[in-house]
């Protein structure tokens, strides 16, 4: 089965969820506020679209999913009122893989536009109407037609590749890489990750007007050292964890083989 049909946060509100988990990625958002204003006001200041065309790709489900669209328009809604125009009419596309939870996002959207208006109608602002659409799929490949996006959003997640690389089968007991991976592992996931990065800009340069922004946050690291534990670490002790999970699991299994047998010979 294929990555884009399995890979999805975890949905709903409960205590394992993607919404109660997500602080770091919250805190993340909120340290490129100031990237994004620059990129949506300069957009708006060229362009002075009658219609605004916003993408967030990767939106997941949660608290931080409204939190860039929110703040998008508000900054285009103050611009709007400084130069004495008329706001824009929002299309609004929220993209992830098809096992995002969609319906929490949507369950939630009646009362999240009704905080916005409150919000930006306090301030003094008027707001252009509103159109939400998901778009589920994988952003590897095209997903909006030719030429109809102004302003793309991405927050940590274009570190997560189309699919496993291919020629990595002898990375035993990891799941990414790691300090015990071979040469062509590392090698390997090197060369996927510029296959699915290459392809995505090829994808949003079809989709995206000219003139168009785009803002994207993703991991990185400082060291040269492709497994360094800067961005390794915590999938070091995942695949810990997983494999002593199997281990135990296997344990069980032999036991439940092997009790008869054990018995007799204790008897």
């Amino acid at each position: 089965m294929e990555v884009t049909q399995v890979l999805h946060m975890n949905g709903g509100s409960g205590e394992t969820s993607y919404a109660n988990n997500s602080l770091v990625q919250q805190k993340v958002i909120c340290l490129t506020k100031g990237m994004r204003e620059e990129a949506i006001s300069s957009l708006y200041r060229s362009m002075l679209p009658r219609s605004l065309a916003v993408a967030d790709l990767g939106c997941s489900s949660g608290p931080n999913t409204f939190f860039v669209i929110s703040e998008a328009i508000k900054s285009v809604e103050k611009l709007c009122r400084e130069l004495n125009h008329q706001s824009p009419e929002y299309q609004i596309y929220m993209n992830d893989l098809p096992g995002n939870d969609f319906n929490n996002i949507f369950k939630s959207l009646d009362s999240f536009k009704e905080k916005l208006c409150n919000e930006i109608i306090e301030a003094g602002h008027g707001i252009g109407s509103c159109f939400f659409n998901g778009v589920p799929g994988s952003f590897y490949g095209r997903i909006f037609p030719t030429k109809s996006l102004h302003f793309v959003h991405s927050s940590y997640s274009l570190m997560w590749l189309s699919k496993v690389p291919d020629g990595v089968e002898n990375n035993k007991g990891n799941i990414y890489m790691a300090s015990t991976s071979s040469l062509n592992v590392l090698k390997a996931y090197y060369e996927q990750y510029q296959k699915d990065f290459s392809l995505f800009l090829k994808c949003r340069a079809e989709e995206i007007v000219e003139g168009g922004r785009m803002v994207l946050t993703f991991l990185g690291r400082r060291s040269d050292d492709r497994s360094s534990k800067e961005c390794c670490y915590i999938w070091e002790l995942l695949a810990m964890a997983l494999n002593d999970m199997v281990s135990k699991v296997l344990m069980k299994k032999w036991l439940m083989k092997n009790s008869l047998k054990i018995i007799l010979i204790f008897y």
